[in-house]
């Protein structure tokens, strides 16, 4: 298993000086600032800290090609502070500083809006491997029992100037497969394909969503699966409509389309699928395909850590906190860095 360090940092780190030098036994335990990064850290909130002495922090990582690099535990972390007596940041070892990675149940919450071409030729030809498809989808995103951090839902579109809802959003993957079990040849009346609406249509609903949740103070992510075996027909809506809609939509969205079949527009769903673009040759790679998707949705949702530790400083308003991220099979680096304030630390944190 690939071995990920982490580096939480905080305090913008300038170039270690001469006394930081390899050579100096004083400071054999020195930071040095990778001279190449591949992954990349995006601060969310924090560092925050509370009495006696926690300080908590929450961050999502990626790759350097914007892959989400998810599933750390504690185990996966070190800590380095740079105290006001410091010359470089030292390691904060387990022993004097507990650590833990919170349930994201506790403080994050991902949704998934899986959205359906409908349109004539998926009814008339492949209605039923795109239902297995979908259902291999849900399976792979939703948890048999309910939990509050992962929820779905399910949108089609065909020609009409409206994204139909299958199933709201909702933790149930029982309701999800009833709702996509029970599509039938009959759903739609209008056979064209209103690809440009749905994409702005299903980004205002990734906005609601995500407005609801920053109502209630929780931090939120939505990923949206648009599938669809053919290109825009109706020409309700201007191509550049739909792709500043999907440039202009906040890094909490995430966007991936799947097309099948040779009647789609590769640059159409590249556009669109900004955080990935996935092709099935044929309608009977559909599932595959669909898995595939899953497996990078649940990195996504994965990716979002909530770290929190009892730091051993007792004092000071600009403490030093780097964070670094190794994976040593992959020769793949990155770090954050950020201050935090110290003032009125005492022992007893408990986390």
């Amino acid at each position: 298993m690939k071995r990920l360090i982490f580096i939480f940092g905080l305090l913008a780190l300038v170039v270690l000086s001469n006394s930081c030098k390899d050579d100096d036994a004083e400071f054999s335990d020195c930071w040095q600032e990778p001279k190449k990064t591949q992954l990349k850290f995006t601060l969310l909130e924090g560092p925050d800290i509370s009495l006696p002495s926690k300080v908590s922090i929450f961050f999502k990582v990626t790759d350097e090609n914007n892959n989400p690099v998810g599933y750390l535990t504690e185990d996966d972390f070190i800590i380095y502070e740079k105290g006001v007596n410091d010359s470089c940041p030292r390691k904060i070892s387990e022993f004097e500083a507990e650590r833990k990675i919170s349930g994201r149940e506790q403080v994050f919450n991902h949704s998934t809006l899986l959205v359906l071409d409908l349109s004539g030729s998926v009814l008339q030809q492949s209605l039923q491997q795109v239902k297995d498809a979908a259902n291999a989808f849900v399976d792979q995103i939703v948890p048999p029992l309910p939990d509050p951090s992962i929820s779905m839902g399910i949108y089609w579109f065909d020609g009409e100037d409206v994204l139909h809802e299958l199933e709201p959003v909702t933790t149930s993957l029982v309701d999800l497969k009833n709702a996509i079990n029970g599509i039938s040849p009959n759903i739609s009346t209008d056979n064209s394909t209103d690809l440009y609406g749905a994409v702005i249509k299903v980004d205002s609903k990734a906005d609601s969503i995500l407005a609801l949740y920053k109502a209630a103070d929780v931090t939120s992510a939505t990923s949206i699966v648009l599938f669809t075996d053919g290109e825009d027909r109706a020409n309700r809506y201007p191509k550049q409509s739909a792709y500043d809609v999907v440039a202009q939509s906040p890094k909490e969205i995430s966007w991936f389309t799947l097309g099948v079949g040779n009647e789609i527009n590769a640059i159409d769903l590249q556009k669109i699928g900004r955080n990935g673009f996935f092709q099935a040759a044929s309608i009977s790679k559909l599932t595959e395909v669909f898995k595939q998707i899953a497996n990078v949705v649940n990195n996504e949702a994965n990716s979002y850590y909530f770290f929190e530790y009892c730091s051993p400083i007792r004092s000071g308003d600009k403490n030093g906190l780097i964070i670094e991220a190794n994976i040593v099979d992959d020769n793949e680096i990155g770090f954050l860095q950020t201050v935090f304030d110290a003032t009125g630390f005492t022992g007893g944190c408990q986390l």
